[in-house]
């Protein structure tokens, strides 16, 4: 019974490429200035992308940044299967969300915003004087983006608090 160890030879090879590879496929560094703003866009925000698949061959991630202009809002729409995280960096942040944006909340510079998969929302700039900028990341290298138009939007939203051990729910009037 003869075995064929042919294949034995090329395993050593590999651990001599280990090394050079991570230097053109390592840590990639991408310059604030260099966002692509070729991606899936809602009315009234502007969104650039920085870490996706095109750009540095992300796998399971997508990251970039959100303006929206002073007392602008967003279209209404969601990002079917994908979670997403907003930070906060300069402004004033109003989330309303719901089948008819019937919650709210709002988040300022250092806060955390967590949208659920398939969540209809809308971002609103609560600040009348200054642009709103966040950073936005994904769990999927490919940015989904479902633009809703036939929401009815209930006109007094309901607030929802970040209710936890430091943010207590404002006392009611």
């Amino acid at each position: 019974m003869s075995h064929d160890h042919s294949h034995d030879h090329h395993h050593h090879h590999e651990e001599d490429l280990e090394l050079p590879r991570w230097k053109h496929d390592g840590v990639r560094v991408i310059p604030g200035d260099r966002l692509d703003a070729n991606t899936a866009q809602t009315p009234g925000m502007f969104r650039q992308a920085a870490i996706n698949h095109a750009r540095v061959g992300a796998q399971k991630i997508w990251a970039g940044t959100v303006a929206i202009e002073p007392d602008a809002k967003t279209g209404v729409h969601h990002h079917g299967p994908l979670e997403s995280v907003i930070y906060v960096v300069r402004g004033r942040a109003r989330l309303r969300w719901g089948d008819r944006l019937e919650f709210v909340a709002e988040a300022g510079p250092g806060d955390f915003i967590y949208v659920p998969p398939f969540v209809p929302h809308q971002e609103i700039n609560a600040d009348p004087k200054q642009v709103l900028e966040c950073v936005l990341v994904r769990s999927d290298n490919e940015a989904v983006v479902v633009n809703i138009t036939d929401v009815d939007p209930v006109e007094a939203p309901e607030n929802v608090y970040w209710v936890d051990p430091i943010h207590a729910a404002p006392k009611p009037e």
